[in-house]
């Protein structure tokens, strides 16, 4: 099929999922027209033009494609040939076992390779209505902070409320600001991870009177006050603020982003810390760290006096301080069908956070999905979705199904989610040790994550190397 004789596919918005979705589909010979709104409208968390630019962490999570969900996604992504992952991997910073990245050098690069790719066309505009009926195949993938007109128009449209929750921002801290002969390298059991050393965090270690002292700061600390619309919204548990979780109990951030296990504090190893704060290379120099977990509505002089309470960081620069901002998802497994498509319009598709799946990782993966099935309904081909044994199936299927309307009358169960194996559909067998025994524990519980990945990046491959059927 010739590519001049297809029609574009129009994506609106340039984060992960839409990058990701419009690269998908130029690849596979579709032409693209990419809408991101900026710099012509900015927004409360990004800083820069830049596509696929992050706006929190700098982290995609584990890397561990054996025994983690997230790891096995990035696994399939690499092998459905992600933009996304493939610019990670070139700009990833040393992070333990996670993947993290340079934020600056990733969004760079994803921003040169759309802008050099033939079938893609870069508009700098902001997208306030539904799309005109001419855009016959529409991806929306405009993320958490979809412009307010935009967000309005969909409603209308849905006849549905948008649920909204709150995402934080974590604080960034240069790195030689930080105070050494206090706070030491080491990764969490000296994990090495991609790119990595087994001491790829600063490691900040509180007694059990300095960490008193630390919640009672937080609980007394100034917050930026929220609007009266937003009083209602509930925050998304995975990134809650530092202050929410130390509301939740003295001991939360104990069990938390501050647990002191697997690290042994070299300036004093013969006594526990009783807590531990932990900062993460941000940038490939490695002059920037950020404060792991330490989301907050805090305002900035607050964070700046709380956190150099902390020791090491007493007099502690900040490259960037902690902030809030709005999140926007749809009741996606009523609106959206198998493919993404929303049933009130099916030229319409939906990509990414908007969607209900939570983190960079997941929003893209949903872009992946997105844009392939977009390419497949272009070029006349059947529209097949990755087995739900996958991670990307299990995503798709957290989306767009298997979900009750109401539990106890209460609200409706559908939530925001990151990827795990809770949403993979169960082994058939119970895995066993080498000499055919029944495992139990942690054993089991290893042993039934590897077996889940091992099935899911098979079956993975099986679909990725399936040829579409002619429609």
């Amino acid at each position: 099929m010739s590519q001049t004789s297809l029609q574009p596919v129009h994506v609106v918005g340039g984060g992960l999922a839409g990058s990701e979705a419009a690269f998908q589909l130029a690849e596979r010979g579709v032409p693209v027209v990419l809408h991101e709104m900026r710099p012509v409208r900015g927004t409360e968390a990004h800083h820069t033009e830049g596509l696929a630019e992050l706006v929190c962490s700098n982290s995609f999570r584990s890397d561990d494609a054996q025994t983690n969900a997230v790891g096995v996604l990035h696994a399939e992504m690499r092998r459905a040939g992600s933009l996304i992952l493939r610019c990670a991997d070139a700009n990833q910073v040393p992070a333990g076992g996670a993947l993290a990245v340079d934020r600056d050098g990733f969004s760079q690069a994803v921003t040169a390779a759309l802008a050099e790719h033939p079938l893609v066309e870069i508009r700098r505009e902001e997208v306030t209505t539904i799309p005109p009926e001419e855009w016959d195949n529409v991806i929306i993938a405009t993320g958490p902070l979809t412009s307010p007109a935009l967000a309005q128009a969909v409603l209308e449209l849905t006849g549905e409320s948008a649920l909204a929750f709150f995402d934080a921002i974590a604080p960034i801290v240069h790195l030689d600001s930080i105070d050494l002969s206090k706070a030491w390298f080491q990764s969490r059991y000296d994990k090495v991870g991609p790119g990595g050393t087994g001491a790829d965090y600063i490691n900040c270690p509180l007694d059990k009177e300095q960490y008193e002292a630390f919640v009672d700061a937080l609980l007394a600390s100034e917050k930026v006050p929220l609007r009266d619309f937003e009083a209602k919204t509930p925050y998304f548990d995975g990134c809650l603020p530092i202050e929410v979780m130390a509301e939740r109990g003295r001991e939360t951030l104990r069990f938390g982003p501050l647990k002191p296990v697997g690290l042994t504090n070299p300036h004093n190893p013969d006594v526990k810390p009783h807590a531990v704060i932990q900062l993460r290379q941000d940038n490939k120099l490695g002059t920037l760290y950020n404060l792991v977990g330490f989301q907050t509505k805090m305002r900035h002089g607050e964070q700046v006096r709380v956190f150099r309470t902390i020791p090491g960081l007493e007099n502690a620069e900040f490259a960037r301080l902690g902030g809030l901002h709005r999140n926007t998802y749809l009741n996606s497994p009523r609106l959206l069908d198998g493919t993404l498509r929303l049933k009130a319009a099916p030229r319409l598709r939906f990509a990414g956070q908007i969607t209900g799946c939570e983190g960079y990782v997941e929003s893209a993966a949903v872009g992946l999905m997105a844009g392939r099935f977009a390419a497949a309904e272009r070029r006349g081909e059947a529209l097949v979705p990755p087995p739900a044994t996958t991670a990307h199936g299990a995503l798709l299927a957290h989306i767009t199904g298997g979900h009750i309307e109401t539990v106890d009358a209460g609200p409706r169960s559908f939530q925001p989610m990151n990827v795990n194996f809770g949403l993979f559909p169960q082994l058939d067998v119970s895995p066993k040790g080498a000499d055919g025994k029944r495992l139990r524990g942690s054993e089991k519980t290893l042993a039934k994550k590897r077996l889940l990945a091992e099935r899911a990046l098979s079956d993975m491959s099986a679909w990725l190397d399936t040829p579409a059927a002619a429609a």
